[in-house]
């Protein structure tokens, strides 16, 4: 089948859904490791999978042989020349950006970017009108599988976030996109920079967490009903916003299980229902998602999250009488949220549970005040209160924006 023939496939494909249907993908997939994948063939359960394990098994979890080494060889020498069409035994090589704490490797087919593009178009595409879109994509790395999307119906155009910021403004604001997409400390740029010069039909947040009071920032300054946002991991294509602004996790190409955190908490474990060069199989990723409690009035049949909150691992830790009180990252930002003017922020903890909070200004009345909230909430939560430090807020764009971040060496495995 060729490309275009299988991009219209699973567009179409996008548009239908069956729990029955996905069930019986979800039984051929698990067949088809356990005959192909060299990790699975003796096995009768399927255990899960994190990041950490798949790459320490690399070698034995890709249906085509390929080594680590060299994998990791190609993709670091992409990162370096800015040169992303290298392949590797037919496959698109890509690196990850380890905000878990281990960089990942993903390995693509044409076939899987086919079938990427066409679920892609089905549901980031405003609806009734699929040609003459100009889409401004800005990453850190292109990619062939980026690159798919480039056709006679769709002007596609990368914007590489490691050169000068002004030189990408400059290129945005003559190639006038159709659809905006970009990473939400870029999105933040651009709104405050340029947004008289651009009139796009669709912005759409990928990459970083999309915070509540940034994206209505972008809203108005870039005049959007809604922020649209892709749910996109080394991972896979997870999930997307529809029409209501709330994000639907992919069901017909993901098969969900979910680890409970609390009543709405979860840690998802999911299971790509087409990938088949590196199969992700009941991979446990380590975003904490939070559910909608009733059903998205757009009337999808697919799980609504109310946000997707941030990592496991940043969960800040703090003491009390020699014991852990874990604080999720949406009871940090509630503390910057009673600040009465717009600033830029990041919360950073220590390794030694110290909080250093960067901001993009600093006046005592501003550091009054969080520091009143963060007393507040270790109060409520029964904590010690750890040491502040205030710093200047400054954003590195070669980097994913964490506003929310603690010290990787303190994670708990």
């Amino acid at each position: 089948m060729t490309n275009k023939l299988t991009i219209l496939k699973y567009y179409l494909k996008a548009k239908l859904f069956s729990k029955k249907a996905t069930q019986k993908d979800y039984d051929k997939q698990i067949a088809y490791v356990k005959k192909h994948i060299p990790y699975y063939k003796n096995m009768d359960a399927i255990p899960i999978m994190d990041k950490k394990t798949m790459m320490e098994h690399f070698d034995q979890l890709n249906a085509l042989g390929i080594v680590k080494s060299d994998a990791m060889h190609l993709a670091l020498e992409s990162e370096k020349t800015r040169d992303f069409s290298q392949r590797l035994k037919g496959v698109t090589v890509g690196l990850s950006s380890g905000t878990s704490g281990h960089r990942g490797i993903f390995l693509v087919s044409d076939q899987e970017q086919a079938m990427w593009v066409g679920n892609i178009l089905a549901k980031a595409l405003p609806k009734g009108k699929i040609k003459g879109h100009k889409v401004a994509f800005f990453m850190r790395a292109d990619s062939k599988l980026y690159q798919a999307i480039q056709s006679k119906s769709i002007s596609f155009e990368f914007f590489d976030m490691y050169k000068p910021i002004q030189d990408n403004l400059d290129k945005l604001v003559s190639f006038q996109p159709t659809i905006l997409v970009a990473p939400p400390s870029m999105l933040m740029k651009i709104a405050k920079t340029v947004p008289d010069k651009l009139s796009p039909k669709r912005v759409i947040s990928i990459a970083e967490v999309l915070e509540y009071e940034d994206s209505n920032y972008i809203k108005d300054k870039l005049k959007q009903d809604v922020i649209h946002q892709i749910y996109q991991c080394t991972e896979g294509f997870l999930g997307i916003t529809c029409d209501k602004g709330t994000i639907h996790i992919n069901e017909d190409f993901i098969y969900l299980e979910k680890e409970m955190i609390d009543e709405h908490r979860f840690y998802p474990i999911i299971t790509d229902l087409k990938r088949r060069t590196q199969p992700m199989i009941r991979y446990r990723l380590n975003d904490i998602l939070v559910m909608k409690s009733s059903p998205c009035s757009c009337g999808s049949k697919f799980i609504g999250l109310e946000k997707i909150e941030g990592r496991q691992d940043d969960i800040f830790i703090f003491k009390q009488n020699h014991q852990e009180i874990e604080v999720f990252p949406d009871f940090i930002r509630r503390c910057m949220l009673f600040i009465n003017e717009e600033i830029e922020y990041r919360v950073f903890q220590h390794q030694n549970h110290d909080i250093t909070i960067y901001i993009s200004k600093i006046t005592d009345e501003i550091k009054e005040s969080i520091t009143k909230e963060f007393r507040q909430l270790a109060n409520d939560l029964g904590f010690e209160i750890p040491a502040f430090k205030f710093l200047p807020y400054e954003y590195d764009f070669s980097r994913k924006l964490k506003r929310i971040e603690r010290e990787r060496a303190y994670a708990k495995s």
